[in-house]
């Protein structure tokens, strides 16, 4: 039997596979996150028919006849390399930008893509469109984020109430005109909240003296703080309050306050020019009770909860995993892989950090199949198919001659 014939059906076999290696990446064109692979040949082992010989004397060496005997698949390799962006708009579609995969859970096994079309299941779970559970890692009680610690389901529940803060500190700031004449008046507000998370408008009336400005400060009817106030030549207060020895301006048993709030008033100047003292909340603590509305992503995966009282709380962060060698992953499915005997282990923590890639909000990462250059491929493929074909039917020609020799 001629060993062509066989050449010839390897051939075939091997650009049907390049085939529907070609098939498959144009199918997945628009496929988010989608990676696109190449088919790799390589050529058997070769029939010698004559070895070759080394020189010898006035022997000339020769070379070894050798026949091959077809091609096989060597490879089907993966390339990972970057898709193009395209922004959704979408609070909850994430993109890496960079080596990493995403992390998910189902049921108890780990699996990585990089696909970053999430949404939020019945619980709060952000999941993949297969029910995949996202991973990372979730505040702790005191409002940190243990980067060390295992991965667990990433969860945003909205409606999560922020309990309230009092306010600890106030302070007064800016300047108090010196050309101002005794009697004059002067009043600035600030928004305090007691531990119910009660807003209170406190009032801070500065009044004119011929030795400086008295201070009183109230909140409604009731009377908090009276204080005198004195300036040396340099326009500094003296005797100031200052934040190493403020003044308690509310102390416990005021309502719901617990007190004591403190009062810094070292910041005010007393100058020539407008009066632009105002009275602010010195340690930013005090907070009415929130409700979770909305959320944010930062680049290194931190998931920011924006809440109705207008403050910002981290809530979670995203983990990513890197692998030595991402082309040895196995594809499970849903654009997603598993780590395999040759990937090595996934190695997670967060993004943009140990190689790592960061992440982008509201926008996915497309399929980076190239379509110019998989119907090159899928010509290539046609054309050697059809070839080896044609070597298959040459070769039955010359065996059907063979045969009529008889005649």
């Amino acid at each position: 039997m001629l060993r062509s014939m066989f050449a010839g059906v390897a051939g075939l076999k091997a650009h049907q596979t390049k085939m529907d290696v070609v098939g498959n990446n144009i199918a997945n064109v628009n496929t988010v996150g989608f990676k696109s692979s190449q088919t790799v040949f390589e050529d058997t082992l070769s029939q010698v028919l004559r070895n070759g010989s080394a020189p010898n004397g006035g022997t000339a060496g020769t070379n070894p006849a050798q026949v091959g005997l077809g091609v096989k698949v060597a490879g089907i390799t993966t390339n990972f390399g970057q898709g193009s962006q395209q922004n959704t708009g979408r609070a909850s579609d994430f993109m890496i930008g960079g080596d990493g995969f995403f992390v998910t859970k189902v049921g108890n096994e780990n699996l990585y893509t990089r696909a970053g079309s999430f949404d939020f299941d019945g619980v709060g779970n952000l999941v993949t469109p297969g029910g995949g559970k996202l991973q990372g890692w979730m505040v702790d009680a005191n409002g940190g984020i243990d980067t060390n610690g295992p991965i667990e389901d990433l969860k945003i529940q909205f409606g999560q109430v922020l309990p309230p803060e009092a306010t600890t500190g106030s302070s007064v700031v800016g300047n108090l005109s010196a050309e101002a004449a005794v009697g004059d008046a002067i009043q600035t507000q600030a928004e305090m909240y007691d531990a119910l998370g009660n807003p209170h408008q406190v009032d801070y009336t500065f009044t004119k003296t011929a030795a400086g400005w008295d201070l009183t400060v109230a909140d409604g009817g009731n009377t908090l703080l009276t204080t005198q106030l004195t300036f040396g030549t340099t326009g500094a207060t003296t005797g100031r309050l200052t934040s190493t020895s403020p003044q308690p301006l509310i102390t416990a048993g005021l309502g719901s306050w617990p007190g004591p709030v403190q009062l810094d008033l070292s910041g005010v100047t007393q100058f020539g020019g407008k009066t632009t003292a105002a009275a602010v909340d010195t340690d930013q603590s005090g907070s009415a009770l929130g409700t979770l509305e909305s959320y944010s992503l930062s680049g290194d995966g931190t998931i920011m909860g924006l809440y109705s009282n207008g403050l910002r709380q981290p809530l979670g962060q995203l983990a990513l995993a890197n692998f030595t060698n991402p082309g040895g992953l196995e594809k499970a499915g849903s654009s997603s892989y598993r780590a395999a005997d040759n990937s090595g282990n996934a190695v997670i923590g967060v993004p943009g950090a140990g190689g790592r890639g960061t992440l982008t909000a509201g926008a996915l990462e497309m399929s980076n199949v190239d379509l110019a250059e998989e119907f090159t491929g899928l010509i290539i493929a046609q054309r050697g198919f059809q070839a080896n074909s044609k070597v298959i039917t040459a070769s039955d020609e010359l065996l059907s001659d063979l045969v009529n020799l008889k005649r």
